[in-house]
């Protein structure tokens, strides 16, 4: 059973959904502002959010932006739009799935059910002991469950060393791998090894993975 929290305004989604989401062993709370949900969702911390892009207040787009900033709570998106764009945003923004409307609530609680056990799965992930996780589909990284705010390079830097944990690389591999010749100073690499160290410090002060290796260049030590 989990705690879902449901974000839609609109009564004749809401009720089926309720009801099928209750009769498959999970607790509902149903909110239809996305200010009011916000605040319940901090604060309670649910085991997932269900949540429509449409809403009377503020979108469902801004709700999943405030919510990245302090929590990793998956996140299903319901929308009636079905543009590309739409759907990219919503996965940049940190959702970790869409299904667009009209939809079977049979389907939505599938796939509750398939994100759930990815989270636990990643939560559980033995091949990520520092509990930094790389989630390449989505292009996000978490560290103990709560997402990194990373600029796009910072993010490209970081998915090199977790896809090759303990090699050594060399400032010029990095900058072929990352900048691919965008910028000529090899201590732009120095900048954002700063910068990540910087991130991942505040919100796991007992981390420190990214090792320098003097005349080298840097590795990851998980």
């Amino acid at each position: 059973m989990a705690l879902v929290l449901l974000l839609e305004d609109d009564a004749a989604i809401a009720e089926p959904l309720v009801f099928a989401l209750e009769r498959a062993g999970h607790q509902v709370r149903h909110f239809l502002l996305g200010s009011d949900a916000l605040q319940w969702a901090l604060a309670q911390q649910p085991d997932l959010l269900i949540l429509d892009v449409g809403l009377p207040d503020i979108s469902g787009f801004e709700v999943l932006a405030r919510l990245r900033r302090e929590s990793a709570v998956p996140v299903l998106m319901l929308t009636a739009r079905s543009e590309e764009t739409d759907r990219v945003l919503g996965f940049e923004l940190g959702a970790d799935d869409y299904v667009p409307k009209p939809f079977s609530p049979r389907e939505v609680v599938a796939r509750i059910g398939a994100i759930l056990r990815r989270a636990q799965g990643a939560a559980q992930d033995p091949a990520a002991p520092s509990g930094i996780v790389l989630d390449e589909v989505r292009a996000r990284v978490t560290c103990r469950g709560t997402p990194l705010v990373l600029t796009r390079y910072e993010y490209l830097l970081l998915a090199v060393f977790l896809r090759a944990p303990e090699r050594v690389f060399s400032r010029a591999q990095l900058m072929d791998l990352v900048w691919e010749h965008d910028v000529s100073n090899e201590r732009t690499v120095d900048t954002h090894i700063k910068s990540l160290r910087a991130k991942i410090h505040a919100l796991a002060p007992d981390l420190d993975p990214i090792q320098t290796h003097r005349g080298l260049g840097y590795s990851w030590q998980p």
